[in-house]
């Protein structure tokens, strides 16, 4: 199964900036995200997928930015929501979740549609499991963001903001 939303929001009694409304920007959540809030806690948090999400879409529309949510437990959804993303976003947050230290598929999607990409993991990588520390994405993304929970998304999404 797989979430998809577009989140276009109201500005919540905040203008947007001028530099960033009318931004569209793609987030994409891989596999097992869906089960966050329950499986292992103490590394991914206590904060469900939706809570998450809730928290994106707060800070975009108070910005004026449109998020489009997408979660699958599917590779190749994932691809076809990044081809997706060309010629509708003007940037891509991913956390790409096991597909990080493998997927070639979704690395080179991302490569295609030379959109700025953020990768965001919540827990610190590099700190974990050894096979964790290697990322096949990152050389596509203009950053990582890793070890700070749902507060990374927000900084990649400040980061596009300002692309």
């Amino acid at each position: 199964m797989s979430l998809s939303i577009d989140a276009s929001s109201q500005t919540m009694g905040m203008a947007p900036s001028t530099a960033s409304a009318g931004r569209r920007i793609l987030v994409v959540h891989g596999p097992n995200l869906d089960l966050l809030g329950s499986r292992e806690p103490e590394v991914y948090g206590r904060d469900a997928l939706g809570d998450i999400n809730r928290r994106l879409q707060k800070w975009a529309g108070e910005r004026g930015i449109t998020l489009r949510l997408v979660q699958s437990n599917h590779e190749g959804v994932l691809v076809d929501a990044i081809h997706a993303a060309l010629g509708w976003a003007d940037g891509i947050v991913i956390n790409p979740a096991a597909f990080t230290h493998y997927s070639y598929a979704i690395r080179d999607a991302i490569a295609a549609v030379e959109l700025p990409t953020i990768e965001v993991h919540l827990s610190n990588i590099h700190a974990r499991d050894e096979f964790r520390h290697t990322s096949v994405i990152a050389p596509v993304c203009r950053g990582q963001i890793c070890g700070l929970g749902w507060r990374g998304y927000v900084l990649a999404l400040e980061a596009l903001e300002e692309e």
